[in-house]
């Protein structure tokens, strides 16, 4: 059994490579969710939010003030809790 292309198939194939490509650009230029923001902060992001040196996130972290983390070498810390340091100060 021979099945033959005709001009409607070319038509349609054309429409829906047409739809596909519009979708996969409209996607690709979405705005991404810029707002959602890590959960854990490196220790520069924490010095330059708070103004404040390496030898003060230390304390910081020694004293349990702030959940962290460290992973290969690098110390992360809990952005909630960076936060609350924000909100504890203006109280």
């Amino acid at each position: 059994m021979e099945e033959f292309i005709t001009k409607d198939d070319l038509r349609q194939f054309g429409l829906y490579m047409a739809d596909t490509v519009r979708t996969a650009v409209a996607e690709a230029f979405q705005p991404k969710n810029i707002e959602r923001e890590s959960e854990w902060l490196k220790s520069k992001a924490v010095r330059r939010m708070l103004d404040i040196s390496a030898g003060s996130v230390q304390n910081l972290r020694t004293s349990q003030k702030v959940r962290f983390k460290k992973v290969l070498g690098s110390y992360y810390y809990n952005r909630e809790d960076i936060q609350k340091l924000f909100s504890d100060d203006k109280v």
